[in-house]
């Protein structure tokens, strides 16, 4: 009997997420990684190094897989075409993927889908940004269609006057893409799987809060949501996955509404799994890992039950401390409960470096898991225990 090889291209921590998902299952992971000291490199044995963008590069790597699927959504799409004509069995394939890897043909499609979508416009030059703006009224939100990730490639246009500093944006792209500033009393995340044959499965609809323009917790399930608008999300979830052709785990990040229409509007995709979906490690039956290997292979999907009643997931990002294990002794030791992950990345201010799970048994547990969280995740960061629990500002040893 033999096992699938399964080929990531990225060697990110997605990448590195996905190995242990694979030994378990007895699969081979390679990885197609940035660099020698990208985040997946130690996870994974077999990891050469190779530009994504380049073909070559890519066929070479496809050498003995049974299929390709990624890390992140910047593939060239012409390139996942002749890989494709080559033999290369690649999923999600290029048709879905540009859904993800361009947001004006996400909107489209999510107009085409007629499903709930802000007000937006492609705006070729700044004239067209303060048409729309005029249209629809300031502020409005101005996006770069490809490559922004995190709150990268997203601006806030408050004015015609602030318009005419974006300039050097058209320069650098055009059309962009311009959308309506939504007014929402939260953001929310449907987490889907699908297989090539058609056979899909979500994940309770979450909660989650953004710092900065990066996740910073997530809430599993969304508390407090009503039932209709949890079937709706996840229905339209599942409606893109299944009308667009996506294969894996694809998440749709969204506005809670509530009141207006649907109760909920489209922000993105995400094709591949997703750092709303980091809390199914430890709070789901099937994490988005494993559930993102038998999809691509067309294995029948895990169970999506969450364990206990509620997950919460705190992420950390670098900070003051460069020694990170230093600090487990302190954060293993403020909370025995918490599933800590850390991404075997250096340490810089800003960065995704790591997240800690923790899972309750009630939905009144809420509160107490996300303060749990961030203690332990805080204490990493600093490096030393938080003032009110040390009584002093000094790094535990």
């Amino acid at each position: 009997m033999t096992f699938p090889v399964i080929g990531v291209v990225g060697g990110g921590q997605l990448a590195r997420m996905m190995a242990p998902a694979a030994t378990a299952l007895g699969f081979e992971l390679r990885v197609l990684a940035e660099g020698e000291d990208v985040s997946a490199v130690s996870a994974v044995p077999n990891a050469p190094v190779g530009d994504y963008k380049d073909l070559a590069a890519l066929m070479e790597f496809s050498k003995g897989l049974d299929v390709m699927t990624f890390d992140h959504e910047h593939v060239p799409g012409d390139h996942l075409y002749a890989l494709i004509e080559a033999g290369v069995n690649v999923q999600p394939g290029p048709d879905a993927l540009v859904n993800a890897q361009d947001k004006l043909v996400m909107r489209e499609a999510i107009d085409r889908l007629e499903l709930p979508n802000p007000e937006w416009a492609a705006v070729d030059d700044v004239a067209g940004l303060v048409s729309f703006g005029d249209r629809i009224g300031w502020p409005v939100v101005l996006k770069t269609p490809r490559g922004g990730y995190d709150g990268k490639g997203v601006r806030i246009v408050g004015s015609a006057e602030e318009a005419a500093e974006t300039a050097d944006w058209f320069e650098a792209m055009s059309p962009l893409l311009a959308e309506a500033k939504v007014e929402f009393s939260r953001e929310l995340s449907a987490l889907v799987a699908r297989t090539p044959d058609g056979a899909s499965r979500a994940w309770p609809v979450v909660h989650t809060i953004q710092v900065d323009g990066v996740c910073d917790e997530v809430i599993a399930p969304a508390q407090n949501i009503s039932l209709e608008v949890a079937a709706a999300a996840e229905e339209a979830a599942l409606r893109i996955a299944n009308e667009l052709g996506v294969t894996g785990v694809m998440a749709v990040e969204m506005f809670e509404t509530p009141g207006s229409g649907a109760g909920f509007l489209i922000n993105e995709l995400a094709m591949r799994p997703h750092n709303t979906g980091h809390w199914t490690q430890d709070g789901s039956v099937t994490s988005q890992f494993e559930q993102h290997l038998r999809a691509v292979l067309n294995l029948p999907l895990g169970a999506t039950d969450v364990l206990g009643q509620v997950a919460v997931m705190k992420n950390f990002l670098g900070g003051d401390n460069q020694d990170l294990f230093s600090a487990f002794p302190a954060a293993l030791a403020a909370e025995p409960a918490a599933k800590v992950h850390c991404y075997g990345k250096s340490v810089r201010p800003g960065r995704k470096i790591g997240h800690v799970n923790l899972v309750g048994a009630s939905a009144g547990d809420v509160d107490s898991l996300r303060q749990r969280a961030t203690v332990v995740a805080n204490i990493i960061r600093d490096g030393r225990l938080p003032a009110a629990a040390s009584g002093t500002t000094e790094e535990t040893p």
